[in-house]
């Protein structure tokens, strides 16, 4: 098993941090480009329930974060990780504005960048390789599922096609870039094959690094509308953790594993309630990988 933790430190020497910025972008299923509301399962805050608040700089966000963290971190580096919507669909020139001033940032050793496999233009990749020559760049593809039916249950706007495309597009003009795709374990109507299935696609696809988590289902969603009305079943964890470990049977050291786990806002988390207690969880990961090794 490749954890990140021992990617980042075969690359900088140390243990790496992310700091959750917000570059206030949208979403094209949300601004009505594909649809509106985002994807079904997502927050209002686009994902990003821990970013910093857009109406600051970038510099000021890092400070901010690094702030938020400084108690449970006692040396280490930092990555830019611009997380919430879609942070490659914008305006070019604004956006490598704020990708450049986080890479210049003294504190910064990479950049982060989440987006959709459907919004890479030549324009915003072109920056991205230009980011790529002065600093260490993740690209970050909300992928979620191979299942083409549950693509449109969840209202995700784009195809398996479309994520191959992206990946392509990233790896023919910007090879120097981590490309790491996310995954959600439990999507409704998914069986254990389908969820095996998708991992076995990312890894056909080329993608460098993978994200694994649970379905998290929080208030405001239009998920929680169907599971309030008793449509939606949410993953246990004995079953969570069984899927997850032949998961990792199948990785191997083939990607770089970047989360197999993931927080739900308590404030807004209705289910799975087992995922609030972070202890065991971490427990029973960390157990699950010394098995895998």
């Amino acid at each position: 098993m490749i954890t990140a933790s021992d990617f980042f430190k075969s690359k900088f020497g140390c243990k790496v941090y992310k700091l959750s910025l917000d570059a206030g972008c949208t979403c094209p299923n949300r601004d009505g480009s594909i649809g509106y509301g985002g994807c079904i399962f997502c927050s209002q805050s686009g994902s990003g329930d821990f970013a910093e608040n857009a109406s600051l700089s970038v510099s000021e966000q890092i400070s901010n974060a690094k702030k938020r963290v400084s108690s449970k971190i006692k040396d280490g580096k930092y990555i830019a990780y611009f997380q919430n919507f879609t942070n490659t669909y914008g305006n070019p020139k604004h956006l490598s504005k704020l990708y450049f001033e986080a890479a210049e940032n003294p504190d910064i050793v990479g950049v982060a960048i989440g987006t959709r496999p459907d919004c890479l233009s030549e324009e915003i990749l072109c920056v991205i390789k230009k980011l790529s020559e002065v600093t260490f760049v993740m690209l970050e593809l909300g992928f979620q599922t191979s299942k083409e039916q549950t693509g449109l249950y969840i209202r995700r706007g784009y195809t398996n096609e479309d994520y191959l495309h992206g990946v392509n597009l990233i790896k023919n003009h910007c090879p120097k870039v981590h490309l790491v795709t996310h995954l959600i374990f439990g999507l409704p109507g998914e069986s254990e094959e389908d969820m095996l299935s998708s991992v076995d696609f990312v890894m056909k696809g080329g993608s460098d690094g993978i994200k694994i988590s649970v379905l998290h289902i929080l208030e405001g969603t239009d998920l929680a509308f169907e599971y309030k009305k008793g449509l939606v079943t949410p993953m246990e964890e004995d079953e969570y953790f069984l899927v997850l470990q032949k998961a990792l049977n199948i990785i191997g050291d083939r990607m770089v594993l970047h989360r197999l786990t993931g927080d739900g806002p308590k404030k807004i988390l209705l289910a799975p309630m087992w995922t609030a207690n972070k202890k065991e969880v971490l427990t029973r990961l960390n157990k699950i990988l010394s098995i895998s090794d």
